[in-house]
């Protein structure tokens, strides 16, 4: 059904069997998922390697675009019909609920994924460079154009939260811009990715344009970041990883894109506190916290502050954690036993620092298996506390006072990060206001927008560039200005 042979790597259209294997564990019960066949440093650049050849020869990127688009759809296609097996795995190898795994991590990025491409198909990738008549007419030129071309071969590092949202995020852009990619999914999350080479497969991709290659470590990931023949890295995952591929990509002067961590901010204006407990919510629900937009800080009026603690900690109280078995369970697993006990060790830090434990703070009774953690809500003292700086990446929500508009602008930007963030307020125009003074990629205002067509990406310390929308196709891009003059 899956015309994968076993878990294994996809390389130049081969499935690359046997070697030494590693093992994917289901993070809700600590079960084996799957034995998976591990790529060597040899097999990664074995796809780096044909994919410059594919590049190169020009047997993707000459396609017409509409062509490309016709084997994408049909790529999407084979996904959409191995549906129940690719959601199965997602939930297996990421303890994820089977409502977020089938309705964000399948249907909504699988619907992006084709609207991706339709908004590539509306876009102009050679148009006329605005250049005044009379500097043409002086330099003997008759043509000034702007032409969007692809960047070459593109290295796609994804995460373990979002595997599938992430990996077509990155691929169906950059294909349609007519780059050949290499898929490094984690390593933690590896199986669903593999599904990439069966679609690759069916829809008759050529040998080379898409691989994804399986790895246990980081060997393989250091050789993209640093190969001279990969032109771009694309990178989604933790900040202090960022950094480091900044750095191994420096010496080649490779593009790098990367989308990082985050310590997002929600801002409840004096009009909108009932809505804390709800935007609560959300922060845990489905994701367990592992979101690099997850808003962590929840910034309310100091002088309702203990009001808004006590909701928050009564709404997280009634969230039902367990396995993605219980279908009224909210809230899975983090990913691994370290994972826990980084959120463990970041409540510890907390409540040494002066916080408050208001709701949860340890394992969940009754789940001897797995890697839970409650749904834990902070009372913080201040936005110097630990649990406001770094990125638990956890089931952990802090509540902060602030004392005027002023202040609560000053605390949300009082931060390494600005990846996303919140504002409520009833009336729209003042929290619109409050929006535009935060220093962050994106803001949501009473409501959130995750859509094709609406662009992506972190100030400071959580990231380069832009994912999605048309800033999110152009990063796959090379921008070339031809002039063009008659001799005659």
């Amino acid at each position: 059904m899956t015309s994968i042979p076993h878990w294994c790597s996809y390389v130049a259209g081969k499935w690359l069997d046997g070697g030494d294997t590693f093992t994917v564990e289901n993070p809700a019960d600590e079960s084996v998922v799957a034995e998976v066949a591990a790529a060597s440093v040899g097999d990664f650049g074995q796809a780096i390697e044909e994919a410059r050849r594919s590049f190169d020869s020009g047997v993707w990127a000459d396609l017409p675009a509409r062509e490309r688009a016709r084997k994408l759809h049909a790529f999407l296609d084979h996904l959409e019909a191995v549906r129940t097996a690719l959601v199965d795995l997602i939930v297996a190898e990421s303890g994820q609920p089977v409502f977020f795994a089938e309705g964000t991590q399948f249907r909504t990025s699988l619907t992006m994924a084709r609207e991706t491409i339709e908004l590539y198909l509306s876009m102009t990738h050679e148009e006329a460079n605005p250049v005044p008549v009379a500097e043409l007419i002086r330099g003997g030129t008759i043509l000034s154009i702007r032409r969007y071309e692809p960047v070459g071969v593109v290295a796609a590092i994804t995460p373990y939260n979002a595997a599938l949202i992430m990996g077509l995020q990155k691929l169906i852009p950059a294909l349609m811009a007519g780059a050949s990619v290499v898929v490094r999914p984690s390593p933690l999350t590896p199986i669903s990715s593999l599904m990439f080479g069966a679609a690759a497969e069916v829809a008759d991709i050529p040998a080379g344009v898409l691989s994804v290659v399986v790895e246990p470590g980081a060997a393989g990931a250091e050789l993209l970041t640093t190969h001279p023949a990969v032109d771009m890295v694309s990178f989604t995952g933790s900040t202090s990883v960022g950094r480091m591929i900044l750095a191994q990509a420096a010496p080649t002067v490779k593009r790098v894109a990367l989308e990082l961590g985050g310590k997002s901010a929600q801002i409840y204006l004096p009009d909108a506190v009932e809505r804390a407990a709800r935007g609560a919510a959300a922060v845990v629900a489905a994701t367990a916290g592992q979101a690099c937009v997850a808003a962590t800080r929840m910034l309310v009026p100091q002088d309702r502050k203990d009001e808004v603690v006590e909701a928050v900690a009564q709404a997280y109280a009634g969230i039902t954690v367990g396995p993605p078995s219980d279908r009224t369970a909210l809230m899975g697993p983090v990913i691994s036993a370290a994972q826990r006990e980084r959120c463990e060790r970041y409540v510890a830090l907390a409540c040494g620092a002066g916080a408050r434990v208001a709701s949860g703070g340890g394992r969940p009774a009754g789940l001897d298996r797995g890697y839970y953690f409650e749904p834990t809500v902070l009372d913080l003292p201040d936005n110097d506390n630990p649990a406001a700086r770094e990125e638990i990446f956890g089931p952990v929500l802090g509540v902060i006072g602030y004392r005027d508009v002023d202040d609560a602008v000053r605390i949300a930007n009082d931060s390494d990060y600005g990846l996303s963030g919140q504002v409520y307020g009833a009336d729209v125009a003042a929290a619109t206001a409050v929006a535009r003074r935060l220093r962050t990629g994106a803001v949501s205002v009473n409501a959130g927008l995750y859509s094709a067509y609406a662009p992506s990406g972190g100030y400071k310390h959580s990231g380069l560039g832009r994912e999605r929308g048309t800033d999110g196709i152009r990063a796959f891009q090379e921008l070339k200005h031809m002039s063009v003059a008659d001799l005659r």
